[in-house]
């Protein structure tokens, strides 16, 4: 579902599209703009296809963000589709115009960065929902942001000239570590608050191994809760 004024240009887009027409290159921010725009375009099209709500657009020089207003419990499947229709539009995309060497350079270096599993990157998403298949939810967004910072290492290691893109991802994977706890709760209380009629079923003794998409029960010393009566007696803390 998509709302009005959701859509936001960044002002480093501006500033970056002005200083490309003043050096003469001002077709490959078209060519490098278009290919941004189409992978977006794939990521918006599959939350509609699922119904997602869409809280915000953003265009940025070297990207684009789509940012749901979504539960935190929602469907791997879905999750997993939207994430990897973004790459499949930009490659189909790259089908169209595969013979222009300009496009072609542009294409596959967005296509693989983006592929990263560095958040807050498509390629993050992916791997976030793999861990979460096999891993309770608090662990695999955990996991996700370690992931992230040794791949980063890694490029820092390698010497990739990506440096104002990397001040940019580690602003937002601090942010991220800052919002754990806030979206651990937000998973709690969802769960407390909705009836979910959930096909998988786990035995588990704590919070902390809650899975998405698997209805618990608790076993506490030898006594079974529900995860409603848990999660009540966490928030009443």
């Amino acid at each position: 579902m998509i709302t009005k004024n959701i859509f936001k240009i960044h002002f480093l887009f501006y500033i970056t599209g002005l200083i490309c027409f003043l050096t003469g290159n001002f077709k490959n921010f078209i060519i490098f703009s278009s290919i941004i725009i189409v992978h977006e375009l794939g990521h918006i099209i599959g939350a509609l296809i699922f119904k997602w709500k869409i809280e915000k657009i953003i265009l940025l020089p070297f990207g684009g963000i789509t940012i749901f207003n979504e539960n935190i419990d929602k469907s791997l499947k879905e999750e997993f589709i939207i994430a990897i229709l973004g790459p499949i539009f930009q490659m189909l995309f790259y089908l169209l115009y595969k013979d222009n060497e300009i496009f072609n350079y542009y294409n596959i270096a967005i296509l693989l960065f983006n592929l990263l599993p560095i958040y807050p990157l498509d390629g993050s998403k992916i791997f976030n929902v793999l861990f979460n298949l096999f891993l309770p939810y608090k662990k695999s967004h955990i996991l996700s942001i370690i992931l992230s910072f040794i791949f980063i290492i890694l490029i820092i290691l390698y010497k990739i000239d990506l440096s104002l893109i990397l001040i940019f991802i580690v602003i937002e994977l601090f942010k991220e570590i800052i919002k754990h706890k806030y979206y651990f709760n937000k998973f709690l209380l969802e769960r407390y608050l909705n009836n979910n009629n959930y096909k998988k079923h786990k035995v588990i003794k704590n919070v902390t191994n809650m899975k998405k998409q698997t209805k618990h029960i608790f076993n506490i010393n030898n006594k079974f809760y529900t995860e409603k009566e848990i999660i009540k007696k966490l928030f009443d803390k």
